[in-house]
């Protein structure tokens, strides 16, 4: 039987995350990791399948809230509101982990095979959030092109948040990012008065 150990999950997030910023990500090995929370390479293994793992655990756990949230937006919600309503409800949760949270993003910056990972991991929020839109009764393809613009959001959004020296919260920078995205597209109000004033 697996002798339990007191919070390997913690401990090996941070050997991991410290030895990454030590040594690099691509020279630190599982071995490495285990060795420096004081575990063993099996118990590593009980709770990540490799050394990436490390950066994407709770993926589920997120992408669970951000369906709850959508499904339990109000029924008169235009489906993107819906979606980044749910995005701003996860402000708490990373401003309290705004250090681990940057530090993830620079190591997936640097990094082709993590950027892939977010991208698939990404793809799956976004494709369970489509679903809970149509769901409340949006077309697919309304569902599909809010759950993306989004996803577009959320990632220049969280861009900005991990870049900001001064600390502004989550939702100040998915509401600049909305705003920006606004901004390229313009408002069908502005364009149909640009139609009507041709």
């Amino acid at each position: 039987m697996a002798r339990w150990e007191p919070n390997a999950v913690g401990r090996l997030t941070e050997a991991a995350m410290a030895l990454f910023t030590e040594r690099g990500y691509s020279q630190t090995t599982v071995g490495d990791i285990a060795t420096r929370a004081g575990l063993t390479e099996r118990t590593f293994f009980n709770h990540f399948s490799d050394k990436r793992e490390v950066l994407f655990a709770g993926s589920e756990l997120f992408t669970q809230l951000i369906v709850d949230a959508v499904r339990a937006a109000p029924r008169s919600a235009k489906p993107l509101d819906a979606v980044l309503a749910a995005y701003e409800a996860t402000d708490a949760f990373f401003e309290g982990r705004r250090p681990f949270a940057r530090q993830r993003y620079a190591l997936i910056s640097a990094h082709p095979e993590l950027q892939e990972r977010e991208l698939v991991k990404m793809l799956s929020v976004a494709a369970a959030v489509a679903e809970v839109l149509e769901q409340r009764g949006v077309s697919k393809a309304a569902a599909s092109l809010a759950s993306e613009l989004g996803s577009a959001i959320l990632r220049v959004g969280f861009d900005q948040w991990c870049k900001d020296k001064k600390d502004r919260s989550l939702v100040f920078h998915l509401r600049a990012a909305r705003r920006q995205l606004e901004a390229v597209v313009g408002r069908p109000q502005a364009r149909s008065r640009a139609r009507t004033t041709a």
